[in-house]
């Protein structure tokens, strides 16, 4: 999956609270700039994100990787919205999971991107609740 796919998919929980927090954005940022993406191109993904492809095309790994990051970023600015939450159990089952991974990850995530929690362990988690 691509990069912008997966800024895409973090900046439409970004926005969904109508509070794009300045945390959020620099975190869309980081992890933009981290994959080679200018500031530019993260500019035009905010306003105008491209659709997430479909389920048949993305590896396992990479529906890790969304389902990480967006639960991250629902985190990192300390405010956990019903609508974040809404939006992060949507995705969960439009990637193939029951949305009750979300509640797994999250307990297991933290909101400080630089603390990174085991991945082995959340990736073994998380297999269980797919359909």
């Amino acid at each position: 999956m691509s990069i912008k796919s997966q800024l895409s998919a973090l900046i439409g929980l970004a926005k969904i609270d109508d509070d794009f927090a300045d945390q959020e954005k620099n975190m869309i940022y980081m992890i933009g700039k981290a994959n080679g993406l200018s500031e530019g191109e993260i500019d035009h993904l905010i306003d105008d994100p491209e659709d997430i492809p479909a389920l048949s095309t993305l590896s396992d790994h990479d529906r890790f990787e969304i389902l990480y990051n967006v639960v991250q970023l629902m985190k990192v600015d300390r405010e956990v919205y019903l609508s974040e939450i809404k939006y992060c159990e949507d995705l969960a089952v439009k990637l193939g999971y029951h949305k009750k991974v979300i509640s797994e990850l999250s307990s297991k995530i933290y909101s400080d991107p630089s603390i990174t929690a085991d991945r082995d362990a959340l990736i073994t988690a998380v297999q269980k609740y797919q359909q």
